[in-house]
């Protein structure tokens, strides 16, 4: 888990960068457009025409889908109604968003008391609740839909940066993402007046498959603004005494979480903070990356009225946690409403450690083709996601070459695996052939 967006985190996947409309304001539910909606054959040959580096998300949700109950269903979060024509938007050849990301919405497992990462959200809440008594405000519910604005250019996210592209986000339609991180509050936040503030919430990105990447997990943010008088005496300058308030924060609460534990700094860039962070514990043998942080930016502070004070920032990733203190070796089991994975866990019980409740066998399938510029591994596995749904245990190229014409072949190993049961012949294959057909079609790829 990334606990924010950065350079480092996301790996500079510059060859999935997309070319995307500019930033708007931002409204939750949109007109329909003033243009006549096209047939969805017309849909896909407008965008495979203008938008040739971000082809349409995958429609073929065949063989795993939610009900269309559940689909249609609007939910509400925050006290916004959101309903599936306001998520995924098939006539729209801007928007990205598969039915399965639309079910994952108003979930919101980090608000479940028994649930892991409730439990460990309301760990760290008692930690901030007993150092800093009634201070910090904690928003659990806010809406997942955000303006690019709000998600980008609020948080000095960079015009060219990776995290933009319809690659790597989910875009509703050109001026509306659901929100990458936390952070995308940030703004709103401090112009409502507050001073110190966690937000915790799902947040969505377009990522690789295997057993620690998700398109949906959770992420808390953390910030604290000061004022002059708050360091007029310490003979420090603000950014100093708000880096030195923000470790000593942050290394107590990794105490809170792990015990006590070796820590390290580890300098860094986020666009949004300066000097900037990552906290590491070593735990288990090995060091491990907690969370990301620094000193937020003056731009920020003063772009929403706290001109003169300084402030720090945290983000960390609930999931990537709770996989060490629980002992979660995939991150789908967070979603599973199996009761011999729900029963094991009770509210107020950090670290209790998961035991494998079945070991099915995965089947390996492979396949290979040739790839064309546009072609990106997200965009692969957003495919497969559509087809097999959480089925899906791990995408990974394990082969590729390139002939004398320059042709580039990719052979990518799938894997299936259920958490819950064992899987038939039958079912695996017809989900080899629904995959193969629709990258065939979807990524506009030579099977071999």
């Amino acid at each position: 888990m990334r606990p924010l967006i950065r350079t480092a985190c996301l790996r500079a996947r510059v060859r999935a960068m997309a070319t995307l409309p500019t930033t708007a304001a931002f409204s939750s539910t949109r007109a329909p457009s003033p243009c006549p909606s096209p047939s969805r054959a017309r849909r896909l040959l407008f965008a495979a025409r203008f938008l040739p580096s971000a082809p349409p998300p995958p429609a073929g949700a065949r063989a795993f889908r939610t009900s269309a109950a559940a689909a249609e269903a609007a939910v509400e979060v925050g006290g916004v109604k959101i309903a599936r024509e306001d998520v995924v938007k098939e006539d729209d050849p801007t928007n990205n968003v598969p039915d399965t990301i639309y079910s994952k919405i108003g979930l919101q497992l980090h608000r479940r008391d028994n649930h892991p990462l409730g439990i460990l959200k309301n760990t760290i809440y008692d930690y901030f609740d007993k150092s800093f008594p009634g201070q910090f405000v904690k928003f659990d519910d806010l809406c997942p839909l955000v303006s690019t604005k709000q998600n980008f250019d609020d948080v000095l996210v960079p015009a060219d940066h990776v995290s933009r592209s319809y690659n790597d986000t989910y875009y509703v339609d050109s001026q509306t993402v659901l929100r990458c991180h936390t952070s995308a509050h940030q703004a709103e936040l401090l112009r409502e007046g507050h001073r110190h503030f966690l937000v915790i919430g799902d947040v969505y990105r377009r990522d690789s498959i295997d057993s620690t990447h998700y398109p949906v997990f959770h992420q808390m943010e953390g910030f604290r603004v000061f004022s002059p008088d708050d360091w007029s005496g310490s003979g420090m300058d603000g950014t100093a005494y708000a880096a030195t308030d923000l470790k000593k924060t942050l290394e107590g609460l990794a105490t809170h979480l792990f015990g006590a534990v070796e820590m390290r700094w580890v300098d860094t860039y986020f666009p949004f903070t300066n000097p900037s962070f990552e906290l590491e514990i070593y735990f288990q043998g090995d060091w491990l990356e907690v969370l990301g942080c620094g000193v937020t930016e003056q731009e920020i502070l003063k772009s929403n009225g706290r001109t003169d004070h300084v402030a720090w920032a945290f983000g960390l990733g609930l999931e990537r946690l709770a996989m060490v203190l629980f002992d979660i070796p995939d991150i789908r089991l967070f979603w599973s409403n199996d009761q011999r994975f729900t029963s094991q866990f009770s509210k107020g019980k950090l670290g209790v450690k998961f035991k494998p409740f079945s070991k099915f066998p995965p089947c390996y399938k492979d396949m290979s083709f040739w790839i064309n510029d546009e072609f990106t591994e997200n965009n692969l596995c957003e495919v497969v996601r559509g087809i097999a749904g959480d089925l899906v245990e791990e995408v990974k190229l394990i082969d590729n070459f390139t002939n004398k014409k320059g042709m580039t072949s990719h052979c990518y190993r799938i894997a299936y695996r259920s958490m819950e049961r064992s899987l038939t012949d039958e079912e695996i294959n017809d989900m080899q052939w629904n995959v193969r057909e629709e990258v065939k079609s979807k990524l506009r790829v030579e099977l071999r």
